[in-house]
């Protein structure tokens, strides 16, 4: 029987059938007893709490739940949270300053439109940000190919395009 203090999902699950684990999050290490079958987004958003990462289609096909995992863009709803036990994860609330200042991808999304309704925008950030880490210099062309496993349903991508655009150009001349 669960115990009745827990407020968690893992308040349902058989206790002799949790497993901790230890996740850093954007440079904050978690640990948490989670069950085998449960998913990454479903620890980073209700067992640690950050919400920024959305879960759309649950398939993976999406990428609104992208974040990065060892440096490398990951789908958290196609893993397990088990898979991530002593990885570094970076999210969308990793990608501010400790100042609270924004990444010059969130000002650019911000600045040309690209936020739209939004539920999308936390992997598409996720996604733009590890395609600019290795093409700092993109064309339109090649940020439409990089952000092209991320699913926007309000409209065209446009101005996430623009916003990528914009982002690579501040990025490349705070690096000169």
């Amino acid at each position: 029987m669960a115990d009745s203090s827990m407020t968690t999902k893992t308040s349902k699950a058989d206790a002799s059938k949790l497993r901790s684990i230890t996740i850093t999050i954007n440079g904050k290490e978690h640990t948490v007893w989670v069950e085998p079958r449960m998913l990454l987004s479903d620890v980073i958003r209700d067992e640690i709490g950050l919400t920024g990462t959305h879960v759309g289609c649950e398939h993976g096909i999406c990428g609104a739940c992208t974040i990065i995992v060892d440096g490398r863009p990951a789908r958290s709803c196609l893993m397990f949270a088990v898979q991530a036990d002593g990885v570094q994860i970076l999210t969308v609330e990793g990608l501010a300053g400790e100042d609270g200042s924004l990444h010059p991808l969130q000002e650019a999304f911000w600045e040309k439109h690209g936020l739209q309704c939004g539920f999308c925008t936390p992997g598409m950030l996720m996604s733009a940000y590890h395609f600019l880490e290795e093409h700092p210099n993109p064309s339109r062309e090649e940020i439409r190919d990089g952000i092209s496993g991320n699913l926007c349903r309000c409209t065209g991508y446009q101005s996430i395009v623009d916003a990528v655009e914009e982002a690579a150009r501040v990025m490349r001349q705070g690096k000169e």
